[in-house]
């Protein structure tokens, strides 16, 4: 069968059932009521919530073969709790479990692949998983497919039981003995643990990880004692210099400059553009230089925005402080500045990761964003958008919150280069579709600013762009100029055999990834 965006699928994958995409703003109803698996615990005055170790951790939680355990990815490549729980689980002989964190981080030592082999994993549902896993997924490594959800799908599969987590095991920069726990302070501060939050909530048994015990009660708390059953000290939890590496860095590269002040003059040139505006910029290298243009033009006009969404960078904390934005809602901290930050500033504000980004609660923040800066590997002249796979069959990122801005922003601009070595960045059909055509509203690149004629703001930002004297070209225009400069790349090759799930924010299938025929070297 066709989805909405014209991908072939199937209709079960084993034994996933597959609800095709239908589009951005489709009605899926849900009138099913919010599922977990907590339960009611009674502790009496005087007990004690601290293990020993992890060993005895995974022993007192119950953990069994095949059930669900989760993790957060908040230090992110600096994430040392993720290998040291699964070797423990792994040395208590316990397998196939479902590995299900809020994304997966690219660890090493030891690698994930390696839980993956021994049997310790046969499933795996996250937001991304690039890497040395990923690219060991394409190829073939696992025999169930791995189901890759955004940001604000996770929160409602959870919630839906989709994604029914029995054990939770949350790392935290600080905590007490009672389990109250935080990531804002101690010496490897990884900041807001929002993506956590509906972990601890839902969970059937939460175990809460730190090398920084402290004493009741910890202060600041992100996670309550009133949901944590076990308290774990160890060594070291994580390198917080790693928490931005790969994400959060700023360009040098003229290319991607003049990229990034495209979109800030895109967004200055915009009728939304106006006191108490709100925007959300990401952490990628043109995103972050984007920032600084964006907050170049806000002194300039003497505009400032009501509140800033989603991972916060160090680029973003500078604005806050120049007092060029009142509020920022954070749902993750993207490098060690804004890690700290949370700490010390009122306006930076910790928030649940399902509050940013679930469509199917009561109201998300997405809902009141203005402008939202995205990054992409690919776009086609359907302005549908790549986020995961690159050019030669790699996997190169994560879905994130990508799909879901895209839909809650009014206006959503995705920024890329025309090309990226010898590879067409700008094509006629994206190799993954992540995110739908129908939420973008412009692609931004060194060669022009296309608009999406079918996006709900075109022609106003049509006469707004126009009006300002920005060059517009057509998406065609940038796809020919991109071919002319590439050649016409050879498709990648793969088998029938799906290895990929890849969900729009609704839980319908927008993508399947199918296994990489690799070319022998």
């Amino acid at each position: 069968m066709k989805n909405a965006v014209g991908r072939e699928l199937p209709e079960r994958i084993g034994e996933y059932v597959v609800r095709p995409y239908q589009g951005a703003y489709a009605a899926v109803p849900s009138t099913e009521p919010v599922h977990t698996l907590r339960t009611a615990g009674k502790h009496v005055s005087g007990d004690k919530k601290i293990l020993p170790d992890l060993a005895e951790a995974v022993r007192a939680v119950g953990l069994k073969d095949g059930m669900t355990v989760s993790f957060h990815h908040s230090f992110r490549e600096g994430d040392e709790i993720i290998g040291q729980v699964l070797t423990a689980i792994r040395e208590q002989g316990i397998k196939g479990l479902k590995f299900a964190p809020s994304a997966v981080v690219n660890i090493k030592n030891p690698s994930i692949v390696d839980f993956v082999k021994d049997g310790t994993i046969d499933r795996i549902e996250a937001s991304g998983i690039r890497g040395e896993l990923g690219d060991a997924v394409l190829s073939g490594l696992m025999e169930k497919p791995v189901i890759l959800r955004t940001h604000g799908s996770r929160p409602r599969a959870i919630e839906a039981g989709e994604l029914v987590i029995d054990v939770a095991f949350i790392g935290a920069s600080a905590a007490d003995e009672y389990g109250n726990a935080t990531g804002q302070i101690g010496p490897n501060a990884c900041g807001s643990l929002g993506y956590s939050f509906i972990d601890a909530a839902s969970a059937a048994k939460v175990v809460v990880i730190t090398d920084n015990l402290v004493d009741y009660p910890c202060n600041p708390v992100s996670i309550s004692q009133q949901y944590v059953d076990y308290v774990v000290a160890v060594d070291r939890i994580g390198d917080p210099e790693k928490i931005g590496k790969g994400a959060a860095r700023m360009t040098k590269n003229p290319r991607d400059l003049m990229i990034a002040e495209r979109a800030a003059d895109v967004m200055a040139a915009s009728r939304l553009f106006r006191e108490n505006f709100s925007f959300q910029t990401g952490a990628g290298a043109i995103s972050i230089a984007c920032t600084k243009y964006l907050a170049e033009r806000m002194e300039q006009c003497g505009v400032k925005a009501s509140f800033a969404l989603g991972g916060m960078t160090a680029a973003i904390v500078e604005m806050y402080k120049k007092g060029l934005v009142r509020v920022l809602e954070c749902s993750q901290s993207f490098d060690a500045v804004a890690a700290r930050a949370i700490a010390n500033e009122p306006g930076i504000v910790e928030i649940d990761n399902a509050v940013y980004s679930n469509p199917f609660s009561k109201g998300s923040m997405l809902d009141r964003l203005n402008f939202g800066v995205l990054a992409a590997l690919e776009v086609d002249t359907d302005f549908n958008v790549n986020i995961l796979t690159g050019s030669s069959g790699e996997m190169m990122g994560g879905l994130g919150g990508g799909p879901d801005v895209a839909a809650g922003a009014d206006i959503s601009i995705v920024c890329l280069p025309v090309v990226r070595g010898r590879t067409p960045s700008v094509t006629k059909r994206v190799f993954t579709c992540c995110t739908p055509g129908e939420a973008v509203a412009c692609v931004v690149t060194e060669a022009g600013i296309a608009l999406n004629p079918r996006h709900k703001q075109y022609q106003e930002l049509k006469e707004d762009l126009e009006q300002a004297g920005l060059k517009l070209v057509t998406i065609e225009e940038l796809q020919q100029i991109a071919e002319s400069l590439t050649g016409v790349p050879k498709p990648i090759e793969t088998t029938d055999r799906v290895v990929c799930v890849v969900e729009y924010r609704d839980g319908t299938v927008i993508d399947v990834i199918r296994e990489i025929k690799r070319r022998d070297v």
